[in-house]
């Protein structure tokens, strides 16, 4: 512990030092630099953390503009009644599911493609590539997609939202990119002077050293599965198999509709309109905890990941 503080005074003391050695024109150019990155950083930030306590405050305060900086009567009333609605939970346990199995289906694609698809030596590589390219910029549309899913029998059944997706291209380029230029071809000569396989190759060697781009396409697959609600909105009928932001969606649809006696309907009425704004807020960070969560976690290897796939000149 202490040998770790010693290390960020003497990193922080350089700073200063080489701060105060700048000439004028630099620190100005610095100071400018630094004060549009903290604002970047505050437009980024500041909407993530209104969202937060906005759902925290009271319904009318929120409805008023009376939230800025804090919490304006503390209230769980929003959360209290997002989650008395039983699917929430079921769907919480739907979306994880799909959002693993449908993460390792796409990584059990795109890793053996990418890696045949980086070899120079494949037989028909260019054309594979020119295939490949043109669905980026085509598709078939959601009709004949849809004519498809029935066709297979997928429709209203879990397989439908963790198979459906299969790959994205722009990260099957990814990865190809960086085993093409971050794995030396002297690894690869000597694992087949050996007499290794290439599943051996690529078990052995290209997964084990390329921890950083799989982690990004994870993170990248993994958001997709998780806010994915119109695939299941198109393929799925059954509550028993809808996603989270399906349901959440749902259950923000019904808060809004008008229940109440004839004697009390305009209260209620003015209640509900005022609850259904922070209800608004609760719904978008219960369905974003997770992968805000997560993110912080795996954001070194996302940013050493997305730059080391990047295409290189």
């Amino acid at each position: 512990m202490n040998n770790t503080l010693t290390r960020k005074n003497s990193k922080l003391r350089r700073s200063l030092i080489n701060w105060k050695s700048l000439p004028w024109n630099d620190k100005v150019f610095l100071s400018i630099v630094y004060a549009v990155i903290a604002l970047i950083t505050l437009a980024v930030i500041y909407p993530v953390y209104w969202t937060i306590i906005a759902s925290f405050s009271d319904p009318y305060d929120v409805a008023a503009g009376e939230v800025s900086l804090l919490p304006s009567g503390f209230t769980m009333e929003a959360y209290e009644l997002i989650f008395e609605n039983k699917n929430i939970w079921r769907a919480y346990g739907n979306t994880i599911l799909y959002t693993v199995a449908g993460t390792l289906w796409n990584l059990f694609l795109t890793l053996p493609l990418a890696y045949a698809w980086s070899r120079k030596r494949f037989f028909g590589r260019s054309i594979l590539a020119t295939f490949f390219i043109i669905t980026m910029y085509f598709s078939g549309g959601m009709i004949p997609q849809f004519i498809l899913m029935r066709n297979l029998g997928l429709i209203n059944t879990r397989a439908v939202l963790i198979i459906g997706g299969g790959l994205s291209i722009h990260n099957t380029v990814l990865v190809r990119t960086y085993f093409e230029h971050n794995i030396p071809e002297s690894l690869f000569d000597s694992a087949r002077i050996d007499g290794a396989s290439e599943f051996r190759v690529f078990t052995s060697i290209v997964l084990p050293l390329s921890t950083s781009i799989i982690a990004t396409v994870t993170l990248y697959y993994a958001v997709g599965h998780w806010s994915d609600w119109y695939g299941a909105m198109i393929y799925t009928s059954d509550t028993a198999i809808q996603p989270l932001q399906l349901v959440l969606r749902g259950v923000l649809l019904k808060n809004e509709e008008i229940v109440g006696d004839a004697a009390g309907v305009m209260v209620d009425a003015a209640r509900k309109a005022a609850l259904a704004t922070t209800m608004k807020f609760g719904v978008v960070f219960v369905s974003c905890l997770p992968m805000l969560v997560a993110y912080p976690f795996v954001q070194k290897h996302f940013v050493t990941g997305r730059m080391s796939g990047s295409v290189k000149g």
